[in-house]
């Protein structure tokens, strides 16, 4: 059966995941069903949860971080491609509608950041914020978990990097401003294509391309580092937009640049393929072909050395045009760490000694 597209939504289908016993399977009874009886749009719920910890690690050679904190588990934004997907399935859910429909908000995110960050064995390190799910999507307006996180680690003057699509972080411009003076942040805005019409569909509910270059003119010039991430490269679909995204990005004010190749791992392969059935029929083949080309003959090669940026005669083409437009731009001219030099652990108010006073 021909799944069809719901309008302010990535994916088609909500098909059960990889740990299931029995899987779902929509098929045509051809029983008409009248527009009052259709499904009604799955709307966006949110489970409050009490998080054990709060700082992921990893020691993956091809990320240039070892600590993360993901404040929702889940995405609003909708993003047909995104990589965390397939994480959904640890909660009993479905990678596909549920992924993006059922979220998990951390609500005691900066308590136990600040619990971590107070303990003497702790070793201050560089946090990534949106390495898995957006910490910007629509429902941080509501919920400000990260605006939380993000003050805690200013409190601390405790260095973090920022990726997401999401215009909205601008609402935090006046906090990013003051740890950007001591060299303490820096934001890297995902654009994987300039076209409103495949962004509309591809990434549902993230800000409009347009909004996430504004984004980046107001964010640098406030003085906060910021730089573009080109991701996902698409091959066929999106990768022409390379060159016109790095030029507006340089010239909203963007520093450093980088790309990532498209990914599917998992339950993402299949939810694509749907994806590009329902959205781009006449290119699903060709799209899936260049895919399998720049990973060594499988939609997902998962090795550490090629699955950012894929291999073959168009990853190399790839990497080569965007080397090249890098240099003409002006971008990636020098990307300074960030500081740890500043951490400290502020000094706990003890009511005990106000009775020695």
């Amino acid at each position: 059966m021909h799944e069809t597209p719901i309008k302010g939504r990535g994916s088609v289908s909500n098909k059960t995941s990889r740990f299931d016993q029995f899987q779902r399977v929509s098929f045509d009874d051809e029983w008409a069903i009248d527009d009052e009886r259709a499904p009604a749009r799955p709307a966006t719920t949110v489970s409050m949860e009490t998080a054990k910890s709060i700082i992921s690690r990893n020691n993956s050679p091809d990320i240039p971080f070892d600590q993360s904190i993901n404040p929702y588990r889940g995405c609003e934004h909708g993003c047909i491609y995104c990589y965390a997907r397939p994480t959904h399935a640890y909660l009993n859910h479905s990678p596909g509608l549920d992924f993006e429909t059922k979220l998990y908000a951390k609500g005691n995110a900066a308590e136990l950041l600040r619990a971590t960050l107070s303990k003497p064995s702790y070793e201050p390190k560089l946090i990534a914020l949106g390495a898995n799910t957006d910490p910007y999507q629509p429902i941080e307006r509501r919920l400000g978990i990260t605006a939380s996180i993000l003050a805690v680690l200013e409190e601390f003057n405790h260095p973090v990097a920022i990726t997401t699509k999401s215009a909205s972080v601008t609402r935090d411009i006046p906090l990013l401003e003051r740890m950007a003076r001591k060299n303490l942040v820096r934001v890297f805005m995902s654009i994987g294509s300039l076209d409103k019409a495949i962004a509309r569909t591809l990434e549902p509910r993230a800000s409009a391309p347009g909004a996430r270059l504004d984004a980046v003119r107001a964010l640098s010039q406030a003085g906060i580092p910021t730089g573009v991430l080109v991701a996902p490269v698409i091959p066929s679909l999106t990768d022409h937009d390379m060159e016109n995204i790095l030029f507006s990005a340089r010239d909203a004010g963007a520093l450093n640049a980088a790309y990532v190749l498209l990914r599917l791992p998992l339950e993402v392969a299949d939810l694509f393929r749907e994806w590009l059935k329902a959205h781009y029929p006449l290119k699903q083949a060709h799209v899936m072909n260049l895919v399998r080309q720049m990973q060594g003959g499988k939609d997902y090669d998962s090795e550490f050395r090629t699955r950012m940026k894929g291999s073959g005669v168009f990853a190399e083409l790839l990497e080569q045009r965007f080397r090249k437009t890098c240099a003409k731009a002006g971008l990636n001219q020098a990307r300074p760490s960030l500081t740890v030099d500043l951490f400290r652990r502020p000094a706990i108010e003890d009511p005990q000694l106000d009775l020695f006073g």
